[in-house]
């Protein structure tokens, strides 16, 4: 979470003119529900099989952009279908970018703590190792949307 994947995301569709799928917002959409609602009513557990479904329906996909939450690596399962078709991505920041990106949202069930900060660390710490077995590593501190975008390409072999 606000590593910039949805933005990185948005510029690398517009390159290559492929669909973007932000999986949160068709999570949102398919449930009517903010993430905090489904969380709240639900649970983590709950949210995290709807998380997998979309990722089974998405992943299978041709020229698609999937901007997955940065708990769907915990899963293997989830890295196993990203990885059959597609090239996994992971996008990094410092747990102080990361709360300077998320600016404090309610939107953030897993951030609705008394130190935020903390359990940021804390949750890149956890996920640190899932999140090393990506395809590619990107830091994105100090870097628009549009440089992560290209870094990306540039990474995978793609010419623009």
């Amino acid at each position: 979470m606000g590593t910039g994947k949805t933005a990185a995301g948005r510029e690398l569709s517009h390159i290559l003119n492929w669909k973007l799928m932000d999986l949160d917002n068709e999570i949102m959409q398919l449930k009517g529900m903010s993430i905090s609602e489904i969380f709240s009513v639900f649970g983590e557990p709950v949210f995290r099989d709807i998380e997998t479904e979309m990722i089974r329906v998405t992943s299978a996909r041709k020229n698609i952009i999937i901007a997955t939450g940065g708990g769907a690596v915990l899963r293997k399962e989830n890295i196993d279908m990203l990885r059959e078709n597609g090239i996994i991505v992971n996008l990094s920041a410092s747990p102080e970018t990361v709360l300077r990106r998320t600016g404090g949202s309610d939107e953030r069930p897993l951030l609705q703590v008394e130190n935020p900060l903390r359990r940021i660390t804390e949750l890149l710490e956890f996920r640190m190792p899932f999140y090393q077995n990506a395809d590619v590593l990107i830091d994105t501190e100090c870097k628009s949307p549009l440089q992560v975008a290209e870094e990306i390409l540039e990474r995978i072999g793609w010419k623009r």
